[in-house]
């Protein structure tokens, strides 16, 4: 039987300023096993990317459940969640969000001392990582100097540092050119199956259709059928 890396069930939010009260997510229930690449698809609005943080532990439930490695994770204790954050989520951001005054092994190694590993441990996963995304020849090259593509590999990189079991990626082709986004759409289909991750894709791009197993859509805060 295959293994539930993330699962989300029955999960609510609302957002409530003063006397106005805004039903994003409307008891969505879903789930994604290791080794599977799985995309959410919708409109603007639609709640996926609310859904994309509350899978990744940055927001929480108004209620409902969310579970990663089959625990449910307690949203009442903030420092539960940032220490699932640390060790079991990877994230990919649509604008990188890599330092600029930092080199690609830098900016890896930095994420890693965030999670509390440090010095020559930290600088030995970092290049394991760099080295399994193709950037063996990029370690020393600062943002500035490496391609679009290259950034978002680094970015990949920073996510796997550490081993977490899930990776959930928001918009990560969107300002790559097409030859470039399927490379690394490619690149994560592989690193999620060969890793055994668990991957969710959160986007706008058809071609992540071609390298995903299943295609979840959410409209109007609902999983659409």
């Amino acid at each position: 039987m295959s293994e539930h890396v993330l699962a989300v069930k029955h999960v609510v939010k609302v957002f409530e300023e003063g006397a106005h009260r805004v039903e994003v997510l409307r008891g969505v229930s879903l789930h994604v096993e290791a080794g599977q690449v799985l995309a959410l698809e919708g409109p603007s609005g639609s709640g996926k990317t609310t859904l994309l943080s509350i899978m990744g532990c940055i927001l929480t439930p108004t209620s409902g459940e969310v579970a990663v490695d089959g625990e449910p994770v307690d949203a009442s204790r903030p420092d539960r969640l940032r220490e699932v954050r640390r060790r079991s989520i990877g994230f990919v951001f649509q604008q990188y969000n890599l330092f600029p005054a930092l080199s690609a092994l830098e900016n890896v190694e930095y994420a890693l001392n965030v999670k509390g590993l440090r010095g020559k441990a930290a600088r030995q996963e970092a290049l394991r990582v760099l080295e399994r995304v193709g950037l063996a020849d990029r370690l020393h090259f600062l943002p500035r100097d490496l391609s679009g593509g290259q950034k978002q590999r680094v970015a990949i990189a920073r996510a796997l540092a550490g081993s977490p079991r899930v990776l959930l990626a928001d918009e990560p082709t969107a300002n790559l050119d097409t030859a470039v986004g399927v490379q690394v759409l490619e690149l994560f289909r592989d690193l999620a199956r060969q890793e055994q991750k668990g991957l969710i894709i959160v986007t706008h791009d058809p071609k992540v259709r071609e390298i995903a197993d299943a295609v979840v859509g959410i409209r109007d805060g609902r999983l659409a059928a």
